[in-house]
């Protein structure tokens, strides 16, 4: 998909500032201007402005938990550790105290992701150097295994909001890149379709959000038109949509997909994946619960090199229609928006009363 390597890079950009609005801020504006030729060196560029900006505002410090021998009471006394000590003819007291500290999994997850980018090959010096520069504030925190944070537990107030950005980029940048060697060290595998995939369904999600906020734009779980009382539903599996759009009593469904191939070759000829035609039609069928026939669907796919697919739709019996689209990320972004804007300003998807359309 990489045709123009450095176009895509680019637009990777605009896409993260979609994703996350902190990047439209002043001290990540320059970037718009520059040009990357490799995404890691796009992520570091990123990442060693964000960490700069933050230390200007100074690093998040929480309470930590320590337990230490000392020769005065703080806190409470740790009975077991006092005893232990005095058995050793230690004469101190064990304590339990919390200290506020910059050493939490916050400042952790950035040192440690902006080592592995300091380590990275495909990293300029000089951006290398950047990050290199903002990491000596970083002494008192000590490195974490990647591979250990619980992502989904992590929480953002106001004490540490200017963190999100940041902490999700980190997340963007490790999740199902990193593999331990046998040495231990961190090593990072090619950018992936997965991360790829992740980013380019919250980059269309967020772009209707901020330019057609009339639709209402939302990534809804859909719930199984079905009789609760004798079905079980644990069983069933559940049905996230990407995005979705609503207008008057019109509602469009669009699932993002984002592969290497879009084409699958079945019976000497080449055609649509079945498992993502199944899944667009169930999304509408479910969520048309009163069979009103106001409910379409719309397969995005990221546009490849190698498959030649033009717009298509699929009108069914039933009353609704499914849209075949696909978005070419190698383009100039003006045409990305004008293609995203197209999507529901025809008269085909009936949002033409939108009021930018």
């Amino acid at each position: 998909m990489t045709e123009d390597k450095g176009k895509l890079i680019h637009n990777i950009y605009y896409m993260l500032a979609y994703a996350f609005q902190e990047l439209r801020q002043n001290n990540y504006a320059e970037i718009e201007g520059e040009t990357f030729d490799n995404i890691y060196d796009l992520f570091a560029e990123i990442l060693a402005r964000g960490i700069s900006y933050q230390l200007k505002q100074g690093l998040h410090r929480e309470y930590v938990a320590k337990n230490e021998s000392m020769h005065t009471i703080k806190g409470k006394i740790d009975i077991n550790g006092t005893i232990a000590n005095r058995v050793r003819n230690i004469r101190q007291v064990v304590c339990d105290y919390d200290e506020l500290s910059e050493n939490n999994v916050y400042n952790q997850i950035l040192l440690t992701t902006s080592t592995i980018l300091i380590r990275h090959s495909d990293v300029k010096k000089e951006t290398k150097a950047k990050l290199k520069q903002v990491m000596l504030f970083f002494q008192n925190v000590e490195s974490i295994d990647l591979h250990t944070i619980r992502w989904n537990s992590l929480r953002f107030d106001r004490n540490n909001r200017n963190y999100r950005m940041l902490i999700y980029l980190c997340y963007f940048i490790v999740c199902e890149w990193l593999m331990t060697t046998e040495e231990g060290d961190f090593k990072m595998r090619e950018f992936s379709d997965d991360n790829m995939c992740r980013l380019f369904e919250k980059f269309v999600l967020e772009y209707y959000k901020k330019h057609y906020p009339e639709l209402k734009p939302c990534a809804e779980q859909i719930g199984w038109n079905v009789v609760n009382e004798t079905t079980d539903v644990s069983i069933l599996p559940i049905m996230q949509t990407d995005v979705l759009l609503s207008l008057g009593q019109r509602t469009l469904i669009i699932d993002t997909k984002y592969y290497s191939k879009i084409m699958q070759q079945q019976y000497g000829k080449e055609s649509l994946r079945n498992s993502h035609l199944y899944q667009i039609r169930t999304y509408v069928n479910e969520y048309d619960r009163d069979h009103l026939h106001n409910v379409d669907g719309m397969l995005l796919y990221a546009k490849t090199q190698v498959d030649d697919i033009t717009d298509a739709q699929i009108s069914h019996r039933d009353g609704f229609t499914l849209y075949i689209r696909t978005l070419d990320l190698n383009s100039d972004f003006d045409e990305i928006r004008k293609r995203l804007d197209s999507f529901i300003c025809c008269d085909t998807i009936e949002f033409q009363n939108s009021q930018h359309c």
